[in-house]
This record gives C-alpha cells, sequence and structure tokens, in this order.
C-alpha cells in the first residue's frame, strides 16, 4: 500500500515536526505491514479562496524545511509544483512531484514534471472525467522521452515510470464534490490510482470565503476505495485539524489515520484475495 499523508500546508517547523513524530508513531504500528510511506506537506498553497488566506512560507524557506524534516525522519517527500519554473528546485528535495487537481491539464508543467525524473503524482481535476486523465499522464511521460499514442498507456508502464493518478471527489453543482468509484476503476486501467479521503470530503469555497468540509465521511469513503481496489491513499493530517491554516474541516488526526488504516489494511488483503481468485 502506498500511504501519503502530512498536513495541508507547513504552518511552522515545530508543526511539521510534530506530525512527522505522530505519523512515525503510525508507522511503527504497521511495520510488518508492506507500506510504501511518503510525507506530504505544501510550501505554497497558490488556489486559497482569500487573497488574505494563509499560503505557506513559500518556495525556498518551505523546501529547507522539508528538506530536514526528510534529513531527520527519512521520509520520502512529495509536495506540489503550481508552475513549470518550481520543478527543477523542488526535484532537489522532493521524491515525489505532485501536480494539484486545478493544473491537471497544465501541459508545460505536466511536461516538466515528466522530465524531473521524479515520480508524479496527477490529481485528478474536480471538473475532469477519469479517462481523461490518461491525456495528462500522456505528457508527464512525454517529458519522459516517451511519444505513445494515450490507448498504448498502460499501468505497468506508469508504474514503471513512477507515475501516479489520484483521485479526489468531483464537482456536484456549487461547492459540493462526490466520488465517483467508477472512476477508480477506470484509472486503474492505465496507472496506479491513490484515493485522497481528506480532499474528497471538501466543500470547496463553502465556509465564507474559505472551502468547508465534513470530515466524518472520510473514513467510509476510503473503506469504499479500499474494497473496489486502489493501489493508495492520501490523507491530509493535523493534530488539531480544527485550528489549522488550511483544509482543517477534512483533515484527520494522526490517531484517526492509524484506527482507519488497520480497516483499510485488513479490506485491502479481502480485495486482493478476491482478484486472485478472478
Amino acid at each position: 500500500m502506498i500511504l501519503i499523508a502530512g498536513p495541508c500546508v507547513i504552518e511552522s517547523w515545530e508543526q511539521l515536526e510534530w506530525i512527522g513524530e505522530g505519523l512515525k508513531g503510525v508507522l511503527e504500528r504497521y511495520r510488518e505491514e508492506e507500506i510504501e510511506f511518503y510525507f506530504k506537506a505544501s510550501f505554497d498553497k497558490a488556489n486559497r479562496t482569500r487573497i488574505t488566506s494563509y499560503r505557506g512560507p513559500g518556495l525556498r524557506e518551505g523546501l529547507q524545511i522539508l528538506k530536514e524534516l526528510k534529513e531527520q525522519f527519512k521520509f520520502p517527500i512529495l509536495t506540489d509544483v503550481h508552475e513549470s519554473w518550481q520543478v527543477e528546485l523542488v526535484a532537489e528535495v522532493a521524491d515525489i512531484i505532485q501536480i494539484p487537481a486545478f493544473l491537471c491539464r497544465q501541459t508545460d508543467l505536466l511536461v516538466e514534471a515528466g522530465r524531473s525524473g521524479r515520480g508524479v503524482n496527477i490529481k485528478k481535476g474536480q471538473f475532469l472525467h477519469p479517462a481523461d486523465l490518461r491525456y495528462s499522464v500522456e505528457k508527464v511521460l512525454f517529458g519522459r522521452g516517451l511519444q505513445l499514442e494515450p490507448e498504448d498507456i498502460t499501468k505497468e508502464l506508469t508504474e514503471g515510470e513512477g507515475i501516479w493518478v489520484t483521485e479526489r471527489g468531483s464537482s456536484f453543482g456549487y461547492r459540493n464534490l462526490v466520488v465517483d468509484m467508477r472512476g477508480l476503476v477506470i484509472m486503474g486501467e492505465f496507472a496506479p490510482v491513490i484515493f485522497d479521503g481528506t480532499h474528497s470530503v471538501q466543500l470547496p469555497g463553502g465556509a465564507g470565503g474559505k472551502s468547508g468540509g465534513d470530515r466524518r465521511f472520510v473514513a467510509p469513503l476510503a473503506r469504499a476505495a479500499a474494497a473496489v481496489g486502489v493501489d493508495g491513499f492520501f490523507f491530509e493530517v493535523h493534530f488539531d485539524p480544527d485550528s489549522a491554516l488550511s483544509d482543517g474541516p477534512n483533515m484527520i488526526t494522526p490517531a484517526q489515520l492509524e484506527e482507519l488504516l488497520g480497516t483499510l489494511l485488513k479490506i485491502g488483503k479481502v480485495q486482493q484475495k478476491v482478484q486472485h481468485r478472478k
């Protein structure tokens, strides 16, 4: 199981270290399981609702903090990029470069991420049909030097190239997201699929100038995704989500993640047995 977890945004070194210790404890609890872990935090939240919303420490300071965290905990790092020129600098620290959902069709950004030689996680846009994310994968592969027809892109190929796709819910009217579990199957035909359990319960712009959310539904949706069959999970984690500077309403605590992870591992094992029998 791939597991991506960490706070939405870097608030301070102390915050990151605190959450890192919490996640280290979670991983220790499941040390006998095959978990491929990546610590996630953003140095800049460039698409906040209001101009006055907290964005993060910025590129250079944020990367320095992530570098220090990586050295201290030995965690592989995942973080997002928003512009093509950021990719080279981010690739010096991050093991996985993440393409935000709103930017999942940005050609130059995807190609540059492919050229970096790092792993690439593409978050499916809230507006995009899951099958159409294949064309975003095509752009990353182009950056890798591979020019293929979209129909020739297979999960085995993208897995070998370190390219993942992430489901984070689809727009359902205004200020609401839903998860269509069929998308997990569709995307799984051409790439390893990560299920984002916390952004999927977000209510974009639904809290008076900022995004709301309902973390009650994180666990049910994640359990459903595990039953369908995915390659990994993404959870934003904070010790005090209600005081977080970004995405608090949909984040969970390390203790909640620890409990949920045990369930997901059990469901995943059952799902694998079912697939093996087929």
